[in-house]
């Protein structure tokens, strides 16, 4: 059955947390700080990033537990702490939570919602395999929060040039996943760049995106959409993923991109404060 921690485990708590907060910056960067009196708007937008992430999270180790086998055994489906079942009715649970959180919201919040989760969910049952191309839907659904909050605010184009750094740190993320996962993936017929061209190509890649993302972190402050608060916290952002673009390139090892590939989560973080302070202050 497994125990109240595994299934926390299961649904990446910070990977759920941040995707939930990216929402109520979204919101708060392009409608302004009077929305977070409206806590019920607040909490249901929480819900629904949150959830989801999670569902997605939890459906991802479903179809990857042959894989992680290898790559991550550890994990709670391959360690035997949850099993395969479980997990489906966990995400079918997470599910309907965070598409129903969406509904009370608006009919426009549902419909945004709902397109994310059917692309989490074609991205674990087939759109991982396709490499590249599934990257990008991962990204996608990492960038949707940002315009999620916009549309929350009315002012949805405003959010996009948010949601642009959030696209590219994580694909190039998700190019130095294919990295660490380079065993696993070629067992189970996975084309990653790291597979098919090898560590070194995909290297090169992860760094093209993570040095798009530090040009793109400019936007906000040319467009006035932020304070001067946002700057010390992307500065580290963008210091972060300059040194990750060097030592990614220097040594493109399994053990290299797996550090890589936590601290890129937590520059994202970073960057997401930096976004709600220079919003908020």
């Amino acid at each position: 059955m497994g125990k109240p921690s595994d299934y926390l485990e299961i649904m990446r708590p910070i990977n759920s947390v941040m995707v939930g907060v990216a929402i109520i910056v979204g919101a708060v960067i392009t409608g302004g700080i009077n929305l977070l009196d409206n806590w019920m708007l607040l909490l249901y937008s929480f819900l629904t990033g949150f959830t989801l992430t999670g569902a997605s999270m939890a459906i991802n180790d479903y179809y990857d537990r042959a894989i992680d086998a290898i790559n991550e055994p550890k994990r709670p489906i391959p360690s035997g702490r949850i099993s395969p079942y479980s997990a489906l009715v966990f995400t079918a649970s997470l599910s309907l939570i965070g598409l129903a959180s969406s509904w009370l919201i608006s009919f426009g919040a549902f419909g945004v919602a709902l397109f994310a989760w059917v692309v989490m969910m074609m991205y674990s049952m087939w759109g991982k395999k396709t490499g590249f191309l599934g990257n990008l839907m991962v990204s996608s659904c990492i960038a949707l929060p940002f315009i999620y909050g916009g549309l929350l605010s009315g002012k949805i184009w405003a959010s996009f040039s948010f949601s642009l750094l959030a696209f590219l740190a994580n694909t190039g993320r998700e190019v130095t996943k294919g990295i660490v996962d380079i065993q696993g993936d070629k067992s189970a017929g996975v084309n990653t760049i790291a597979v098919v061209y090898g560590a070194s190509r995909a290297a090169d890649v992860a760094t093209l995106f993570f040095i798009a993302a530090v040009a793109s972190s400019v936007v906000p402050v040319y467009l006035n959409l932020v304070s001067y608060w946002y700057i010390p916290f992307v500065v580290i952002t963008d210091v972060g993923l300059i040194l990750s673009s060097y030592q990614i390139v220097a040594d493109p090892s399994r053990k290299t991109s797996r550090s890589i590939k936590t601290r890129i989560l937590y520059l994202m973080v970073i960057g997401l404060i930096g976004f709600a302070a220079g919003s908020l202050i």
